[in-house]
């Protein structure tokens, strides 16, 4: 089925944010110096802490994705809200620095997922759908910035789609059967952990930024604000593309999407 001129100009503008996320220059446009400066002002063991966190958040943010997204969240809908909240949360971070990212980022990490939900919804998604709720989860291995030689640089849209199938699809069967009883389950932890690769390169990013000597907790709260505003755009460019593929079928729009 061929895409009509309209719908073609939507999975153009959602081409555009996927493939051209770009959170580190607009972090290091709020700060003023490149995100990478900010690296250099973290402590030698800060990759084990974000490593660290960014599990804890995702594994936070999938039981809030099986247990409670299909029904009313702690926040009504809008984006305006969410990004009060995050930047809330992002100033008490930035308030008491790295130690803190391990309480501050399931929280925003959460908050965000609601916020992708809600985004999700909009779309025409079912949020009873468990396969849904997991695209919600998945949004966070969206829009991260690898180099060439590192070993998961297939970053386009697609891609990384396609490297989350298998686990997103087992995942889903063990949550059907089992639920979360067990959370350590190999299925969860594989998805956990290949999303985990590709959030954890933003979370870097997040915490490079925050390093930089600002306005403490007010630097937080923007820095968190930009974080959470790069997966709202995830999540409208990605939802768009699923719903193009329910009404066209998932080959004509990879055809053109491919195309443009």
């Amino acid at each position: 089925m061929t895409l009509g001129k309209e719908d073609l100009a939507e999975l153009a503008r959602a081409k555009e944010i996927l493939e051209h996320p770009g959170i580190a220059v607009k972090l290091s446009a709020l700060v003023g110096s490149p995100v990478e400066k900010g690296m250099k002002l973290l402590p030698s063991r800060w990759q084990a802490t974000v490593h660290e966190a960014t599990r804890a958040a995702l594994m936070k943010a999938l039981d809030v994705a099986v247990s409670s997204l299909g029904g009313r969240g702690a926040l009504p809908a809008g984006d305006k809200l969410h990004r009060f909240a995050a930047a809330a949360s992002g100033a008490a971070g930035g308030a008491f620095g790295l130690p803190a990212l391990a309480v501050e980022l399931p929280v925003s990490t959460t908050l965000m997922l609601r916020s992708i939900a809600d985004i999700a919804a909009a779309h025409g998604e079912d949020l009873a759908d468990l396969d849904t709720r997991l695209a919600c989860l998945g949004v966070f291995a969206l829009g991260s910035d690898r180099s060439a030689s590192d070993d998961a640089a297939e970053t386009g849209y697609f891609a990384v789609r396609s490297a989350l199938a298998t686990a997103v699809t087992e995942a889903s069967k063990h949550l059907a059967q089992k639920g979360l009883a067990k959370g350590g389950a190999p299925a969860l932890v594989r998805l956990v952990a290949l999303i985990g690769a590709r959030f954890g390169i933003v979370v870097s990013e997040k915490a490079a930024a925050q390093a930089i000597p600002i306005l403490g907790a007010a630097g937080g709260a923007l820095v968190n604000t930009v974080f959470i505003g790069h997966y709202q755009d995830m999540a409208r460019g990605h939802f768009a593309v699923r719903r193009l593929e329910r009404r066209h079928g998932a080959k004509a729009v990879r055809e053109a999407y491919d195309a443009l």
